[in-house]
């Protein structure tokens, strides 16, 4: 038996969320007003909870899918370059992207905690749990009494 996730339901919510964008400021706002709204509002619609998903290869080209047909919705095109031109212009990551950046930190930080917890590797662990301050993750800030262990070795 296989554990299957299924994103029918967070794609419906998206497009749901996208089409009531369109149905309040139409084409009356600007392209760039529509994508932080479809940024700050959709997004994170399509994307709850899906990084402790294992996605196949299949479902990601499907998430992809939905946040390219609203480009070309609000740019009226079909042309994969020009959306792709806009999505990079507008620094609006590919839901592909954004779960293996998400997967990624989020396995870097396990590794963190579970290091700083069995005080194993201490310095190792300081020093890449470091690398992800630069990403606007801050473990030690979390962690005063990790950070005092730290500075008494």
């Amino acid at each position: 038996m296989k554990f299957k996730c299924s994103v029918d339901q967070a794609k419906k919510s998206f497009y749901r969320a996208a089409n009531s964008i369109f149905a309040k400021v139409g084409r009356l706002a600007s392209e760039e007003v529509a994508v932080e709204l479809l940024k700050c509002k959709c997004l994170p619609i399509l994307l709850y909870a899906l990084e402790v998903c294992n996605l196949n290869k299949s479902t990601l080209q499907s998430l992809d899918f939905t946040l390219n047909r609203f480009f070309m919705k609000l740019f009226k095109t079909s042309n994969m370059e020009i959306v792709t031109y806009c999505q990079e212009f507008f620094g609006c990551d590919l839901p592909s992207v954004v779960l293996r950046k998400r997967y990624s930190v989020g396995c870097c930080v396990i590794l963190c905690q579970f290091f700083v917890k069995s005080e194993l590797l201490l310095d190792f662990t300081y020093s890449g749990c470091k690398g992800l301050e630069k990403i606007g993750w801050h473990f030690f800030e979390h962690n005063k009494g990790a950070k005092s262990k730290m500075a008494a070795r």
